[in-house]
């Protein structure tokens, strides 16, 4: 069974960890520790690469960047679910703020931060 939604991605994620009695361990905290912790080893696999070889990454390493990338969205998902907010609607939102924030006639070509402008 392969979801194709966030929604069947989100009860899989559920049912495999009820499972496997996993609830206990699915804390807020301990989500958003995993998803730290997940996003280093994502970082990693970038680490040393110059800016081409990032563009470009081999397929072995680009199979390894594909994993960790699919253990952040994860845990991320899993602590969306836990807390009761939909990941998407949140960010839908942030993204309408960001829009607000970096008005595109503004920053166009820039990588400052909005307390910048």
């Amino acid at each position: 069974m392969t979801p194709d939604t966030l929604a069947a991605l989100t009860q899989r994620l559920r049912e495999f960890a009820a499972i496997r009695e996993w609830q206990p361990f699915h804390s807020p905290k301990n989500l958003a520790m995993a998803v730290a912790g997940e996003t280093g080893e994502l970082v990693a696999e970038f680490q040393w690469l110059t800016e081409a070889e990032s563009r470009a990454p081999g397929p072995e390493r680009l199979l390894r960047i594909r994993d960790e990338a699919a253990d952040v969205f994860i845990y991320l998902l899993r602590l969306a679910d836990g807390l009761g907010f939909d990941l998407v609607e949140a960010a839908n939102a942030k993204m309408d703020r960001n829009e607000v924030r970096y008005p595109a006639e503004q920053v166009k070509g820039s990588a400052r931060r909005s307390d910048e402008y």
